[in-house]
């Protein structure tokens, strides 16, 4: 009797999906999209140095933490990467993340090109998948950053500075998509993760059920010898 097929959907490796953009380009509005629609997902909630905004959550938004206990995971080796942004530090905490691996789950992270690139360095570099969104034009980045109302003149400023400097990273990921709508830009990230989900090295089932059918074969060569 042939066996059931493998589930292509159960027993593979989790990936550590990494979204990046300059501010403005729509890099969290698409991330809440893809944690609303797709439960293998868990969100990579980082620690920051930063004080909590209104309407902020620990634990849910980021782990709010002060310098000294910053300074002190970065020594520890707690952090999977980090990375300093607009005067403040960020940074993942490597517990969360490898359980959330364990337990069969992908993880997301929002995060920029230093981000991006030190988990390429790290030991979980083998599950890493990255994306860098960019927008259509720089004017289009300029009046979503405007149209947001939450940042002074001054700010905006900083941050277009500081998305020139973004955009030049952008061929060190994995793939690059630009922003000039949200639903295509999202329908395409979903593509991708689903033919990241079904390569060869994310299935666990692959070599057993292979190794399953070699023995198939030992079995049917004895029976033509009878």
């Amino acid at each position: 009797m042939t066996p059931p097929g493998p589930d292509p959907h159960a027993d593979r490796r989790g990936i550590l999906f990494v979204l990046s953009s300059p501010s403005g380009a729509g890099k969290t509005t698409l991330s809440r999209k893809l944690l609303a629609k797709d439960p293998a997902f868990t969100l990579s909630v980082s620690a920051t140095t930063r004080p909590p905004r209104s309407g902020e959550t620990e634990g849910m938004d980021y782990f709010f933490v002060s310098r000294q206990r910053f300074e002190a995971m970065v020594a520890g080796g707690e952090l999977l990467e980090h990375a300093a942004v607009f005067g403040n530090s960020y940074g993942t905490p490597r517990g969360p993340v490898e359980a959330a691996i364990r337990s069969g789950r992908d993880v997301l992270f929002d995060v920029d090109w230093q981000g991006a690139q030190q988990l390429r360095n790290s030991d979980l570099a083998a599950l890493v998948v990255t994306v860098f969104i960019l927008p259509p034009s720089i004017a289009a980045l300029e009046e979503r950053l405007r149209s947001r109302g939450q940042d002074s003149g001054a700010v905006i400023a900083g941050r277009m500075a500081r998305a020139r400097d973004e955009i030049s990273h952008w061929a060190e990921y994995d793939y690059v998509l630009i922003n000039d709508d949200l639903a295509t830009c999202h329908s395409r990230i979903g593509t991708i993760i689903a033919a990241e989900r079904q390569r060869r090295e994310r299935q666990k089932w692959l070599q057993p059920h292979t190794d399953a059918l070699y023995a198939e074969f030992v079995a049917w060569a004895g029976d033509q010898c009878e």
